[in-house]
C-alpha cells in the first residue's frame, strides 16, 4: 500500500471530485448539516482555483494504491509569501501518513515558486487540521488576511530552493 503524489491541473476529474469533497466536509461542518449539491457548487464556482497553477501557484493530488485519496494546493501572495489551501484527505486514507508527504510536496513546490515561507488560514472548529500543521512545524501567526472563515493563522519559514 503506497502514495503517490504528483502536480496536477485543479480541474481533473479527480481533482474536482477531491474539491467537491474538501467543500462537503468543511462546509457541512461549518453549518453543523450536510451542505447541499447547489451549495458545494456554489462554493466551488469562482472559488480562484485557475490561479493554483504557475507561476501562480500549483495543486497537487495524491493517489493511495491509485485511489484519488488526497489534494491540497499553494498560491502565491507575493514574491515570498505562499498560501497553502485546499489540504484535504478523504477519511478513508486518514492516518496513513499522506498529509505529511503532501505538505513536504506543496512545500517544495512553493520553494521552487520563490517562496520562502508559508502561510495558512483555518477555522477554530478543524481540530485535525491544525493539529496536522503544529506537527510539521506551523506555528501561529498574526492574521494576514481576513475573511469570513479565517479565525486562526499558521506560518512556516520554508528556506529557499536550491
Amino acid at each position: 500500500m503506497t502514495w503517490h503524489l504528483a502536480l496536477e491541473s485543479f480541474d481533473t476529474a479527480d481533482a474536482i471530485s477531491l474539491r467537491r469533497d474538501y467543500y462537503d466536509e468543511v462546509a457541512s461542518r461549518y453549518w453543523e448539516r450536510p451542505a447541499t449539491m447547489e451549495e458545494i457548487d456554489q462554493g466551488l464556482a469562482d472559488d480562484g482555483a485557475e490561479l493554483l497553477t504557475p507561476p501562480t501557484g500549483q495543486f497537487v493530488v495524491g493517489r493511495f494504491d491509485g485511489e484519488a485519496a488526497a489534494c491540497g494546493g499553494l498560491l502565491m501572495l507575493d514574491s515570498e509569501r505562499a498560501e497553502l489551501t485546499r489540504v484535504y484527505l478523504r477519511p478513508p486514507f486518514r492516518g496513513k501518513k499522506g498529509a505529511g508527504l503532501l505538505l513536504e510536496l506543496l512545500e517544495s513546490e512553493a520553494r521552487l515558486l520563490g517562496a520562502s515561507r508559508m502561510v495558512l488560514n483555518t477555522r477554530l472548529d478543524l481540530v485535525e487540521a491544525r493539529s496536522l500543521y503544529v506537527r510539521h512545524g506551523y506555528r501561529e501567526i498574526p492574521a494576514y488576511c481576513t475573511g469570513p472563515y479565517v479565525e486562526i493563522c499558521y506560518g512556516k519559514d520554508l528556506g529557499r530552493a536550491d
